[in-house]
């Protein structure tokens, strides 16, 4: 699988990463045996990145990484995250910490949990609107030179958090959601990283499976599926957002590929520094998305997409206030 360079002290990295956490919450029911399977799976077929965080499934989904990365931990490029708090009993997500004290505790933790020396790349998840970043990396940059960490990485914030952050030390990797439903970051976000060479991890990139072409109603999604609250799953977006399957579809089908690797593969084409981390908790599902890896659109299909699908296309707020509130984005 191609590998791409990420940050001034460069980080090798495959141009596909493995997401976890729906192998311990938000789509559906789990099942640790098939999760393992699929990481192994990942690393047979070359992929390098793995992306977990402290909080997703409460520290499960690290635990989870532990036994699944026995004998692998020096195969792959393992990144975490922290600064997401949430009740322990209801999980309800109440705030970030990106406070000093807090991120190297958490560090601690998750190196306890992933049962590892150190962290690939660790990155606050949200930022502290209670804490200067300035402060908080002041607490990765520690992290560095204790070597508990390798590499520094920000998720869901602002060109200004960015930029502010990179002056107290040199950032590796900005994390946020991309995809042909939510663009946003090209305004700003990816022009900024490419000016500071900083890489960007683009989380979502099929828009929560949606460009899967297999979710038409929120009736067919588990209960407990996080989907059914998202505005852009929603009846009146739904319909809306459909439209960009078609394109999608007429170019999958010339090309004898899915509607899915089609979205895939037109994040990964945007630039040199953005590389696309997938969830998925199936061997099926992961073989299909390192296909997309491989496939190369050409100037005509990636004119053909921007077309139908522009700047701002997707209908419906991409997520509800309730987590909207914790991100810059």
């Amino acid at each position: 699988m191609k590998k791409k360079l990420l940050g001034i002290k460069p980080l090798q990295i495959s141009n596909l990463g493995l997401g976890c956490m729906g192998m311990s919450e938000c789509y559906g029911k789990t099942n640790d045996l098939e999760s393992i399977r699929t990481i192994h799976r990942a690393i047979e077929l070359g992929i390098t990145h793995i992306d977990t965080a402290d909080c997703y499934g409460l520290g499960h989904n690290e635990k989870l990484l532990a036994k699944a990365l026995k004998g692998d931990r020096e195969k792959i490029i393992l990144a975490s995250k922290c600064g997401m708090v949430r009740n322990l009993e209801t999980g309800e997500f109440t705030g970030v910490n990106g406070r000093p004290d807090y991120i190297k505790r958490s560090c601690e933790a998750s190196l306890n949990r992933l049962e590892v020396d150190y962290l690939d790349l660790f990155y606050l998840h949200r930022a502290d609107p209670n804490t200067p970043i300035e402060e908080s990396m002041g607490a990765f940059a520690d992290l560095v030179a204790e070597g508990k960490i390798r590499h520094i990485g920000l998720s869901e914030v602002s060109a200004k958090t960015i930029a502010r952050a990179h002056k107290v030390h040199p950032l590796t990797a900005i994390q946020s959601e991309y995809s042909l439903w939510h663009r946003k970051p090209e305004e700003e976000i990816i022009p900024l990283c490419q000016a500071l060479n900083i890489g960007f991890v683009a989380h979502g990139p099929m828009g929560k499976g949606f460009f899967t072409g297999t979710i038409e109603s929120i009736d067919t999604l588990e209960k407990d599926d996080l989907r059914r609250i998202l505005p852009r799953f929603q009846d009146e977006n739904i319909t809306h957002n459909l439209q960009m399957m078609q394109v999608l579809r007429e170019i999958a089908l010339n090309r004898g590929v899915t509607p899915g690797q089609i979205a895939l593969a037109w994040v990964l084409s945007q630039a040199d520094n953005i590389v696309a981390i997938t969830g998925t908790k199936q061997v099926a599902h992961l073989e299909e998305n390192v296909n997309a890896a491989y496939l190369e659109l050409s100037p005509e299909e990636l004119l053909q997409i921007e077309q139908h699908i522009p700047l701002n296309f997707a209908q419906g707020d991409l997520l509800p206030e309730s987590f909207a509130k914790f991100s810059e984005q």
